[in-house]
């Protein structure tokens, strides 16, 4: 046989071998066996040298060529590991009971469960209320001075961060709600007024709710 012939059967030089497990392991999203790389490399191609050569290159770098039961992959070096992490806000779309409750707070604070309901015209879930607590965008306040001496809710200086305003009294309107994420398109109910100490909100809250 033509000793051309032969070359064209004939493995690629262990470097290039390295440099094919390094590209498929870069490109792989999950670990790869021998198995694979023997698979996807030309034939007689020794992947398990390659492997062994390659994780040698690696050592002391920034990422290693780790084994994870029968397979390989690149792992970022365990001694950098606290370089990786990051933090991310990940906005919560509300429901809408939340978002009219919320609303109703942020703009007839400080506001009972009563009156919410009140307004709303549907009892409110401790779920729902739950949910806004959790979040810190809603806290209670003080009791009214009236039998049963229920408890008020007022919005937090989270909510007021978040929509980068300096008091309540600079209350955002629906576009920003809706560019917050925080609403549809549907209409909230109207909202009528139920302020009746210090620490109300604003009584002209038409921008609320003009589309």
């Amino acid at each position: 046989m033509d000793p051309a012939e032969l070359s064209l059967f004939a493995a690629p030089p262990m470097g290039e071998q390295e440099r094919m497990v390094e590209a498929i392991l870069f490109a792989s999203a999950e670990p790869v066996t021998l198995a694979d790389l023997e698979r996807r490399m030309p034939q007689g191609c020794d992947p398990a040298a390659a492997v062994a050569h390659l994780r040698r290159r690696y050592e002391g770098r920034g990422v290693r060529l780790v084994q994870i039961g029968l397979a390989f992959a690149f792992r970022t070096a365990p001694d950098l590991g606290h370089l990786m992490h990051q933090e991310r806000i990940e906005p919560r779309k509300l429901s809408r009971a939340a978002i009219e409750t919320l609303a109703i707070v942020a703009y007839h604070q400080p506001v009972t469960r009563a009156e919410i309901e009140e307004i709303r015209g549907v009892a409110v879930s401790r779920g729902t209320v739950d949910q806004l607590l959790e979040l810190d965008w809603i806290r209670l306040g003080r009791r009214r001075m009236t039998p049963g001496r229920p408890v008020t809710f007022v919005v937090t200086e989270t909510f007021l961060d978040h929509f980068g305003l300096e008091s309540a009294r600079d209350l955002p309107g629906l576009k920003e709600l809706r560019a917050a994420g925080l609403l549809d398109s549907r209409p909230l109910p109207a909202l009528d007024p139920v302020l009746d100490d210090e620490d109300a909100a604003p009584s002209d809250q038409s921008e609320l709710f003009e589309d």
